[in-house]
């Protein structure tokens, strides 16, 4: 058992800057700019930036999805934000979310900026019209698990993802505390996929597009290396869901947009054009030996 510092809030809270790890140099209690910087524009009426976490995953794994539709008018530049580096508190960045988050989307189609990840993925499914059932009952389901996914995954990154594997010190009650919750809903999920091939039904929606990025990923084993942890193989129907959707071709592009970390035949920085990612496979059978 871990021994637990005693802590007493003072009356008011100061912000210590040096404190919180490695984010210490980005998280900061005021809102706005940093710094002057434009973002880049591309050829393309939607113009996304942001970063290959489980919330940028979302977007650009709807994105490829649409053009594996044939949707032609879904084509995208996708621009790298460094969130480490403090891109998001760039003047431009701040234009288009002040929230200062990742991922931000720009169509310039319409003029309109859209933030938050979960909005992204309503405002492309209704300019589309894919992805999302009309008939009322069905949307209704399916808009339950977008909410859903839009409110339990801070439990999961912000809470169990952050003390489990991010925080510069391990206490027991807080990675217990969101552990427990994790498991609550990855229990949720399973159970629900024990009746439904998909979130909402038998249709593969923008549900499962918010959903997968974080708990997909984190039962096949791509998030927080917790898998044993979480005793993830217990979850069958979850994992059943997982895997399915992680073989999609869309998929398997989506998550490397804007990806900066692991094998670099994963990566793909910016996204200009579909044969952006022949580029890249080219890279790795370039660098594999011949037999």
């Amino acid at each position: 058992m871990t021994t637990a510092k005693t802590y007493s809030p003072p009356k008011t809270w100061t912000w210590d800057a040096e404190n919180g790890g490695n984010w210490s140099k980005i998280n900061r209690p005021i809102a706005g700019a940093t710094h002057e910087a434009c973002l880049p524009r591309g050829k393309h009426a939607l113009q996304l930036y942001s970063l290959a976490t489980p919330n940028g995953q979302k977007i650009t794994i709807m994105l490829e999805e649409l053009l594996a539709k044939g949707i032609a008018a879904a084509e995208y530049d996708a621009y790298l934000i460094d969130i480490n580096k403090g891109d998001q508190f760039s003047s431009g960045f701040v234009a288009v979310n002040p929230n200062s988050k990742i991922p931000a989307l720009f169509d310039a189609e319409t003029g309109s900026r859209v933030f938050e990840s979960g909005a992204i993925l309503l405002y492309l499914a209704e300019k589309f019209g894919a992805f999302l059932p009309k008939d009322p009952a069905h949307r209704t389901e399916v808009m339950n698990w977008l909410f859903w996914l839009q409110g339990s995954a801070p439990y999961l990154g912000g809470g169990f993802g952050h003390f489990y594997a991010y925080a510069p010190e391990k206490f027991e009650y807080p990675i217990n505390r969101y552990t427990m919750e994790t498991k609550r809903q990855m229990d949720v999920l399973d159970r629900e996929l024990a009746n439904n091939r998909y979130l909402g039904g038998d249709d593969y929606t923008i549900a499962d597009m918010a959903t997968w990025p974080w708990y997909g990923n984190l039962v096949t084993g791509d998030a927080y290396n917790a898998s044993e942890f979480l005793d993830v193989e217990s979850y069958k129907n979850l994992r059943r869901w997982a895997l399915e959707i992680r073989k999609r071709p869309a998929v398997e592009r989506g998550r490397m947009v804007n990806r900066t970390w692991g094998p670099l035949e994963g990566q793909l920085h910016e996204r200009h054009d579909a044969s952006d990612f022949k580029l890249r496979t080219q890279d790795k059978l370039a660098a594999e030996p011949a037999e």
